[in-house]
């Protein structure tokens, strides 16, 4: 059972930077794309970001985040990173990891202006 774990989620003023990170573990080989979502109250989710397995300089980004956010994924290709530059407040959600079928429990940010 893959299992994702995230984590790096705080309470930011506004231009502030993040970097959330994502952990993988129940499996080996990371051939699979990871991706960032996030959920606002009373909203949708929204795609944010994804990097691919095997080419891991392949990304793709949300429109709303293009420009800010970087995605990347390290060697083992176990864990991916969302650093997150210049947030504003319409950036406040729960930021969730996710790969294949599997999602993480989620992680807060809040940005104040």
């Amino acid at each position: 059972q893959v299992q994702l774990v995230e984590s790096g989620g705080g309470s930011v003023q506004a231009g502030s930077s993040l970097t959330l990170t994502c952990t993988a573990s129940g499996r080996t080989a990371g051939s699979y794309t990871m991706a960032w979502y996030r959920q606002a109250p009373g909203k949708e989710r929204e795609f944010v970001a994804a990097v691919q397995g095997r080419r891991r300089n392949v990304t793709e980004y949300g429109d709303s985040v293009k420009g800010r956010f970087t995605i990347s994924r390290d060697n083992t290709g176990m864990t991916a990173y969302l650093q997150m530059n210049s947030l504003k407040p319409d950036d406040t959600a729960i930021y969730y990891c996710s790969e294949n079928t599997y999602w993480g429990q989620g992680t807060q940010v809040t940005v104040s202006s």
